[in-house]
């Protein structure tokens, strides 16, 4: 809390009355042809970093940390642990599960310090495997969607003394990305057609660069926050670069983190606080947006943008209108927020994130269901919506909250190490059958 305050009150005192809204974006004076993406996309996702066990010895040459790993030893989050899931070395429980669950998408991640452990070393066993799962996941008739950054990066892109140079503003990044990217779509691109450069580069860039909370840690360093994002930015296009060149028909998909931020007039007169959240939700998409064929839209919950409102968010599910997170629960905003992106970009848009942490099977069910229906909503409305993702297969590392939150459609059985599928995966799997189209 005192780490919130000293955030909040020093963002007050730097940014009163300075931050302007974002411009308009700019859309292409050519029009483009929608890219022609099948059946709707019923799917789920997971993250490298969340699921996957570490799977490699100590003292093996192949032995990797990311710089999550490092930052849980400076003692900032929780460490992860390194059994997670088990979704490395028991990769078949996770697609039996997708079978039952009925889904024909499944998006997870490539591990870059898994990849490449040491600066310039690839581990091609670990290459090899993330392309078996894609083809593990096309025999079992799903589509696999390949996230080729999550959050993490390898440890020797993370400088604790200095870590003004870390992840983002690492000196050698760019470099070590465009060669990881190219070893990884070049083995992949005959059997993945869907890609991910990055996911939720907004929030990352503003929660590690200006919150603090995440990885590098840096507090209040606006320049750095600019700086990071002209990086990220040059490393997505590049990305598509990269995918366009090895596979011309490949889909690209960039996912955003994207909450339903309210004006809060009496809280924010000034509207410092909601034009930055617009800065966040906005300034990296508006320009990479032309190079993506669909905009992913990760939506959990609205929030009044104000100071004292992140001062005083809740913790836990304190009413029945929150998650464990301490989220507000706001199905109507996921159409406010879907007409509002599609508005800014006239693109295809799947709801690649959309879940709730919480014990309550019935509130996880009935948090679907109404958000599934403000989906369709604003199909209704206009917005050419593609798929829709529930947030997350199974229940697993939540970040900077540890083992805190509970999203699964199923969960491990920590003696069988099988995924049990939850009532509310069980819903899903009912609902997929009954709805192939929304």
């Amino acid at each position: 809390m005192i780490r919130q305050l000293t955030f909040c009150l020093s963002a007050c005192a730097f940014l009163s009355g300075c931050v302007q809204a974002p411009k308009p974006y700019k859309r292409s004076a050519t029009a483009t042809p929608r890219p022609s993406t099948g059946k709707f996309w019923w799917g789920t996702s997971t993250a490298s970093f969340q699921n996957e066990d570490r799977g490699v010895p100590a003292g093996s040459p192949y032995y990797f940390k990311t710089d999550w790993d490092v930052f849980a030893e400076e003692g900032h989050i929780p460490p992860r642990g390194d059994e997670a899931t088990f979704s490395w070395t028991r990769f078949d429980k996770d697609v039996a599960a997708l079978k039952k669950l009925g889904v024909n998408h499944y998006r997870f991640g490539i591990e870059w310090g898994r990849v490449e452990p040491k600066p310039g070393v690839f581990n091609e066993a670990a290459i090899r495997q993330y392309v078996q799962m894609a083809r593990k996941l096309r025999a079992a008739g799903i589509e696999p969607i390949v996230t080729l950054w999550h959050f993490t990066f390898p440890d020797w892109l993370y400088d604790s003394k200095n870590k003004a140079q870390s992840n983002f503003l690492h000196p050698d990044v760019e470099t070590a990305w465009k060669t990881y990217v190219t070893k990884v779509v070049g083995a992949l691109s005959p059997h993945v057609k869907v890609y991910v450069p990055q996911n939720e580069p907004n929030g990352d860039l503003y929660i590690g660069y200006f919150g603090g909370h995440w990885p590098p840690g840096l507090l209040l360093t606006p320049g750095a926050l600019k700086k990071a994002t002209h990086v990220a930015v040059r490393m997505f296009r590049d990305a598509a670069g990269i995918i366009r060149r090895d596979r011309p028909d490949a889909v690209i998909m960039g996912i955003y983190s994207i909450p339903n931020w309210r004006k809060n007039l009496l809280q924010d007169p000034t509207q410092f606080v909601y034009n930055m959240m617009m800065h966040q939700n906005w300034d990296h998409l508006d320009r990479v947006a032309d190079t993506m064929d669909v905009i992913g839209v990760n939506y959990y919950y609205s929030q009044d943008a104000s100071v004292i409102r992140f001062i005083k968010r809740p913790h836990g599910e304190l009413t029945s209108n929150y998650t464990q997170n301490g989220w507000e629960i706001d199905p109507e905003g996921l159409y406010e927020t879907l007409m509002t992106v599609n508005k800014r970009y006239g693109k295809p848009i799947v709801i690649s994130e959309n879940g709730i942490g919480t014990q309550s099977e019935q509130k996880k069910i009935r948090y679907f269901r109404e958000h599934v229906n403000q989906m369709r909503r604003a199909m209704n409305d206009g917005v050419d919506i593609r798929g829709y993702f529930p947030w997350t297969l199974i229940d697993n590392y939540e970040w900077a909250e540890g083992y805190a939150a509970n999203f699964g459609l199923t969960h491990v059985d920590k003696k069988s190490l099988q995924l049990v599928i939850e009532p509310a995966g069980e819903w899903f799997q009912k609902f997929v059958r009954a709805n192939p189209n929304p």
